[in-house]
């Protein structure tokens, strides 16, 4: 049995102290479900709500609290004295064998197996639903992604942001949202000029312009007449498909200039050197903001007034995904926002860091304009589109990532994509194998250690989801998946499945186990094999 060790840690029942996002997009999940219940029941018996973790090791039982330490200053009692009495009343529900109290007045919990198979039931009942639904009002989200000017291919870089922008996209629907991806593009200015004279050139036999375009994709784009923006605009289009990403919109900065006019109307400006300037320091921005230039033109702010005000008259919440680099973006986005009228928490700037990728230990250079680029397609090539997809969003978005492109290119439980996607394909064929078997949750008398882990880790599915979701942070999907992944190694190397005297319940066990790691991985865009 081999396990992949996680560097990342993974948080699970927690609440967020000062969250970074609006957190009214995701209900409570452990409201409901067997844990909560359970939860209740204790609740109910201590007189205080009661948290339920999972301790270090077996021998600590299947689930502890730390209520008695907690109540012990409000009820001036000792903690061992209120631990006992909790024990006590522990003992009285059907869900629990076993109460100990250990240490300063911890209360430790082994759950009786009915109860873990009453818990499995509803994981299995629950089907391709199990851990959705869990937006408290269900809302019209847009979550602009990629975004990158049709210049050239998709570096791995955007790539990124397409990644964990379509990730985030995938929590919200399965939490209940409605949502739309958009990509917007400038089709226009000097930067598209630089890129279509760059073409121009390359038709001639000539070097591009100064702080042109060069690249074999320039010359290859040369080999046909007319305007190179719409083929470039079909083939990133191509590769985000191939990368299972669809774009619902692709939106032109000429199209949202045109709204320029009518959007400043609505917002407080002024006169000042013959430019047109907002008020934005009146809306929280760390100064006022350029809309038109003197000479008449439109800022890129104008154009930011524009696009907002046209994302929050069709949708409830405007989701951006941008570079870390754009930093001085958040203020005056939410500023707009205000001065439109509108909550600025209906707009979250979600920032991504950069990706290195690193080929015998050498770091890859990501330039356009130079022609060394690592494009989305060439990472494809190399390691796969699930490879591509998991290694993107396997850490946290605030975090700079290096992909080891040799690693992840690797066909093997070294690399933990393949270790997690073998789980799923190794319990496929148990399943094959079965054929006609009968699955039944009913849990038997007794249930072996790693029987209670696994389901146990199934059990936090719906709360990482949430967490997830609410944090805008796919990346607990790869290490939670990587952890069932563990667990059903774990459980499979000790113990048969087709054949054995509980084969009902393994097979409920596995089919269960299966449906959450073929979940964890569809909402980072990773596909679970049948076979390997």
């Amino acid at each position: 049995m081999v396990s992949i060790d996680l560097d990342v840690q993974l948080t699970v029942r927690s609440g967020l102290v000062h969250p970074p996002y609006d957190t009214t997009t995701v209900a409570d999940t452990n409201s409901v479900g067997p844990l909560a219940r359970l939860e209740t029941a204790l609740g109910d018996a201590a007189g205080v709500a009661v948290t339920l973790e999972r301790p270090g090791g077996a021998a600590h039982g299947d689930y502890a609290t730390n209520v008695a330490l907690r109540l012990a200053g409000v009820r001036r009692q000792p903690p061992l004295t209120i631990a006992q009495e909790l024990a006590t009343r522990a003992l009285e529900l059907a869900e629990v064998e076993r109460a100990e109290v250990a240490g300063p007045g911890f209360v430790n919990l082994w759950v009786a197996p009915r109860w873990y198979g009453e818990a499995l039931a509803e994981v299995l009942a629950a089907g391709d639903r199990y851990g959705a639904g869990a937006a408290k009002e269900p809302e019209r989200i847009q979550v602009e992604l990629v975004s990158a000017n049709p210049t050239g291919p998709i570096p791995v870089s955007a790539a990124r942001n397409g990644a964990y922008g379509d990730s985030v996209a995938r929590l919200l629907e399965f939490a209940g949202h409605e949502v739309e991806r958009e990509y917007y593009y400038n089709d226009s200015g000097s930067q598209m000029d630089r890129f279509r004279d760059s073409v121009e050139a390359a038709r001639r036999g000539e070097e591009p312009p100064e702080d042109g375009y060069r690249g074999a994709y320039v010359s290859e784009l040369a080999q046909a007449a007319g305007d190179p923006v719409p083929e470039m605009l079909r083939q990133i289009e191509a590769s985000l498909e191939r990368f299972r990403i669809h774009v619902d919109t692709w939106e032109r900065q000429s199209e949202i200039e045109s709204e320029i006019p009518l959007a400043l109307e609505a917002l407080p400006t002024y006169r000042s050197e013959g430019a047109v300037w907002m008020r934005t320091t009146e809306f929280g921005d760390d100064k006022d903001r350029v809309a038109i230039r003197s000479n008449g033109t439109p800022t890129y702010f104008a154009a930011d007034a524009a696009y907002i005000r046209h994302k929050l008259e069709r949708f409830d919440r405007a989701v951006y995904v941008l570079g870390a680099d754009h930093h001085g973006y958040v203020p005056r986005l939410k500023a707009l926002a205000q001065a439109f009228g509108s909550d600025p928490a209906r707009v979250e700037v979600l920032l991504y860091q950069l990706v290195n990728l690193t080929r015998g230990g050498r770091v890859t250079k990501m330039s356009k304009r130079a022609g060394d680029v690592v494009t989305l397609d060439e990472l494809i090539d190399e390691v796969g589109v699930d490879a591509a997809r998991w290694y993107l969003v396997n850490r946290g978005h605030d975090q700079t990532i290096e992909i080891d492109v040799d690693l992840a290119a690797e066909k093997s439980q070294k690399n933990p994509v393949y270790y997690v996607q073998y789980a799923h394909a190794r319990i496929a064929g148990i399943l094959r194998n079965a054929a006609a078997s009968r699955a039944e949750p009913a849990a038997p008398a007794e249930l072996a250690a790693e029987e209670r882990d696994l389901v146990k880790r199934l059990l936090e599915f719906p709360a990482v989801v949430a967490e997830a979701t609410e944090r805008r942070a796919p990346h607990a999907l790869p290490n939670y998946a990587i952890r069932v992944a563990d667990d059903f190694h774990r459980f499979y190397h000790h113990h048969k499945v087709l054949g054995s005297a509980t084969e009902p319940f393994r097979l409920a066990l596995v089919r269960a186990t299966r449906g959450v790691i073929a979940r964890s991985l569809d909402l980072v865009g990773v596909e679970a094999p049948e076979s390997m």
